[in-house]
C-alpha cells in the first residue's frame, strides 16, 4: 500500500474539528434551514465539478436506471436531513442536537435488522438500550426548559433516521460506483431536492449580506470537503470502526465551540446524557465490528 503524503489520523483529527463546525455556522446564520442547506450543497456540488467532470464524468453512462433512482432517493432523504437537523437548532441547544444526531449508529443497526434480518448480540441491545436511556434524560432536562428545546429534539432525532436511510441507500450504490460519482451525484440531486423545497416554501433565495455567503461556503468546505469527505479518503488507510469512533467526538467538538463562540450554556442532563450515548454507542460500533 502506498504511504500518504499526509498523516491519516492527522487527517482525522482535522475532519472531526470540521465537522464540529457545522452547527455553529448554522446557529450564526439567520437564514431559513432550506435555504442553509440548498446553499451548503450547492457550493459543494461547484467545487467537486472542476474535479469531477474531466476526471469521473465517464462513470456516467455505466450507471443503471435502478441506481440513478437510489441515488435520487439518497439525495432526498440527505435534504431532508439537513433541513430538520438546522431546524432543530432552532429550537434547541447545539449539545442537545449534535449528540442525539450521532444515535445515528443505532438506527442503521436497526434499519439492517429490519431490512437484512442482520442478528445482534446480547451486548449490542444492551447497549442501544442504554444509548436510548441517555437521549431520555437529554430531552427530560430540555423539557423542563421548554417545550419548543424537546421539540427541537424530536426533530434531531428525525433527522438522525434520514441520514441513515441516505448511508444504509448508500452501501448498496457504492459497491457499483467510485467514491466520487457517488458523492457528486447524490449532492447533486440533494441540492436539486432542496432547490424545490426552498421554491414551494418561498423561502427567499437572495439578497443576504456578505456574512451569510461566508456561511454558506464554509458549510460547503469544512463540515462536507473537509470533513466527510476527509473521513472517506482515510478509510484507505484507517479502519472503520476508528472512522466511525472519530465521528462520535463531534457533539464535544460542537459543544465546546458553541460555549465559546457563541456562549451557549450546556446542562447538567445534555452532559450526563451525552456521556451516557457516546460511551454507549461507542461500545455498540466496538461490538458489532468484532462480531
Amino acid at each position: 500500500m502506498e504511504t500518504p503524503k499526509i498523516n491519516p489520523y492527522a487527517a482525522v483529527i482535522l475532519a472531526v474539528v470540521s465537522i464540529s463546525t457545522s452547527a455553529i455556522f448554522v446557529k450564526l446564520s439567520t437564514a431559513d434551514a432550506g435555504i442553509i442547506a440548498f446553499y451548503r450543497m450547492l457550493f459543494t456540488v461547484l467545487i467537486m465539478a472542476p474535479v469531477f467532470i474531466p476526471n469521473y464524468a465517464k462513470e456516467l453512462k455505466r450507471i443503471s436506471k435502478k441506481d440513478w433512482l437510489y441515488s435520487a432517493v439518497a439525495g432526498i432523504f440527505l435534504a431532508f436531513h439537513f433541513i430538520l437537523w438546522f431546524e432543530s437548532l432552532n429550537y434547541t441547544s447545539v449539545a442537545s442536537s449534535t449528540v442525539l444526531v450521532t444515535l445515528q449508529p443505532l438506527f442503521a443497526f436497526f434499519g439492517t435488522f429490519i431490512f437484512f434480518k442482520e442478528k445482534f448480540s446480547f451486548k449490542a441491545i444492551a447497549s442501544a438500550i442504554v444509548a436510548v436511556i441517555g437521549s431520555i434524560i437529554i430531552s427530560w432536562g430540555d423539557f423542563w426548559i421548554s417545550g419548543s428545546a424537546l421539540f427541537g429534539d424530536m426533530l434531531a432525532l428525525a433527522a438522525c433516521a434520514l441520514i441513515t436511510g441516505y448511508l444504509l441507500i448508500g452501501q448498496t450504490i457504492r459497491r457499483r460506483l467510485s467514491l466520487m460519482t457517488y458523492t457528486f451525484i447524490v449532492y447533486l440531486f440533494s441540492a436539486i431536492a432542496l432547490l424545490i423545497y426552498v421554491l414551494i416554501t418561498q423561502e427567499a433565495l437572495y439578497p443576504y449580506p456578505s456574512s451569510e455567503w461566508v456561511y454558506f461556503l464554509l458549510l460547503a468546505i469544512l463540515p462536507n470537503l473537509l470533513g466527510h469527505s476527509v473521513f472517506n479518503w482515510a478509510l484507505k488507510w484507517i479502519s472503520t470502526s476508528v472512522i466511525s469512533m472519530a465521528i462520535l467526538f463531534e457533539p464535544v467538538g460542537a459543544t465546546i465551540l458553541a460555549y465559546i463562540i457563541i456562549g451557549e450554556k450546556v446542562l447538567m442532563t445534555q452532559i450526563i446524557g451525552g456521556i451516557i450515548i457516546i460511551l454507549s454507542v461507542s461500545l455498540f460500533i466496538s461490538n458489532e465490528r468484532k462480531s
